[in-house]
């Protein structure tokens, strides 16, 4: 019978069905890093167990480390711990960890990939929501929380409830100022940060195709805002090559056998999905975030929604309660919204392709006075690649902070790397709830041209109006 990318996937690493609402399968990957991982080995420990396969488990430290310089971790007392606990956690079990600005090091969404660690038609799972990201690899890839972390460790399998399918097609091609990110905005906007939970949702069509795989990243990461279990691309020439690119790195060559293997990875074209959507490509444009979910997000050439047009209560009583967050009102528009700080970075647009967007932008421009501008890379790969195209040199001559080391950043406000209480920011992170980015901060998610023309602007704006 024909099958789903999901279905193939699936069926490969099956290793028990252990009842009707879930299967036992086996994990090709673990990633680790210095958040809720510790309580995992401490339950290792107390069962007297061994990590199963420590050479399929990885760790880095990115999530609330640093981003200035590496001496600063010794400058927060609870973050040395947590790095450290990684430390001799991983050395006692065997683990390769990826130390704060080693080369290697990085996030670990970013850093996977682009070490060709990540393989179609594998799985792989991490303590963190946004692992959805390598489904861009048509790989199953899940966040977990901490008990599932040390059953993986313990075993290299994972209990996995059973999960239905859904087919996302954005037919057409996206214009060309618009990018993943927008796209990402705007199926979430359309059909509902709710509209994905129980699935597994495949993208296709036309744009899909069309998506560089930092792109398809960048689609598959935010998947988990719209409530996916997972989100995955088939196999396609774009994937084969930029494994290749990431094998040649090391010193590696793609094996002809595992190519022909890989590309069996798609979707069969009779199969049938629990559920199907489809967008137009032609009708995205380019998206920002008003509110505190995902969802709330509208186009340059829209007015911020009145309560009255919102369908149903929920919906209604989170646009009030983001207008009273947010500080901005039913009919104003984005270019009208004054920013004080910019973030480039975090596991959804911190590659160099990114980087590379934005420098575009800033090219013979300034930041606005009243910006702070931060551009954090998210591997020291593509720092170091960063500074060989002389993209770090268009960021400092524009007045930008660009930081030499990697890590998850304002993204999550957990390091210095945060805004102060009553601050407003453009970032091209993943996620805009209350407090995301400090105590009161205000945060309105878009991509990283318009994140550059935002700051050159010193007000929310799309690089169309430079």
């Amino acid at each position: 019978m024909p099958k789903t990318l999901f279905q193939k996937i699936l069926g490969a690493h099956r290793v028990a069905s252990l009842n009707d609402w879930e299967d036992l399968i086996y994990i090709d990957l673990h990633l680790l890093h210095e958040i809720n991982t510790p309580q995992a080995f401490d339950g290792l420990r107390s069962a007297g167990r061994m990590v199963r396969r420590p050479e399929l488990t990885l760790a880095t430290e990115d999530h609330n480390t640093p981003t200035r310089s590496v001496d600063a971790l010794n400058s927060d007392a609870a973050v040395r711990r947590q790095v450290d606990l990684l430390r001799a956690n991983c050395e006692e079990f065997g683990i390769r960890n990826l130390r704060l600005g080693e080369a290697g090091q990085g996030i670990v969404h970013v850093l996977a990939p682009e070490q060709g660690r990540v393989f179609p038609g594998s799985t792989l799972v991490c303590c963190d929501s946004h692992t959805t990201t390598h489904g861009a690899f048509a790989a199953l890839a899940l966040g977990i929380g901490t008990s599932q972390v040390e059953h993986v460790l313990a075993t290299q399998t994972l209990r996995l409830p059973k999960a239905r399918t859904m087919r996302m097609t954005i037919k057409n091609r996206l214009g060309d100022k618009v990018s993943a990110k927008d796209l990402a905005l705007e199926i979430i906007n359309r059909f509902g940060t709710g509209c994905g939970i129980g699935h597994v949702v495949e993208f296709a069509g036309e744009a899909v195709n069309a998506l560089s795989m930092e792109g398809r990243m960048t689609l598959c990461n935010m998947s988990v805002e719209a409530g996916a279990r997972a989100g995955i691309i088939g196999v396609d020439n774009v994937t084969i090559d930029y494994l290749r690119a990431a094998f040649a790195v090391s010193g590696r060559q793609l094996d002809p056998e595992d190519v022909a293997r890989w590309r069996q990875y798609c979707s069969d074209d009779l199969s049938v999905f629990d559920a199907e959507m489809e967008i137009d490509a032609a009708s995205v444009k380019e998206r920002v975030t008003w509110g505190t979910v995902p969802s709330q997000s509208i186009g340059f050439d829209e007015p911020i929604p009145d309560i009255a047009s919102l369908v149903g209560d929920t919906e209604r009583q989170a646009a009030e309660r983001a207008f009273a967050y947010m500080q901005v009102r039913p009919g104003q528009m984005l270019r009208d919204i004054r920013i004080t700080k910019v973030f480039v970075g975090s596991c959804t647009n911190g590659r160099l392709e990114d980087l590379r967007a934005a420098a575009a932008v800033l090219a013979g421009r300034r930041v606005h006075k009243d910006v702070h501008m931060v551009v954090v890379p998210g591997s020291m790969k593509v720092c170091e690649q960063a500074i060989r195209e002389g993209i770090d040199e268009v960021f400092i001559k524009a007045g930008v902070d660009f930081r030499r080391l990697s890590g998850c950043s304002m993204c999550v406000g957990l390091n210095e790397d945060r805004l102060s209480e009553g601050e407003r920011s453009l970032s091209t992170s993943n996620r805009n709830f209350e407090g995301r980015q400090g105590p009161r901060a205000m945060t309105h998610i878009g991509s990283p041209a318009v994140a550059a023309a935002t700051a050159v602007l010193g007000r929310i704006a799309s690089p169309t109006d430079l």
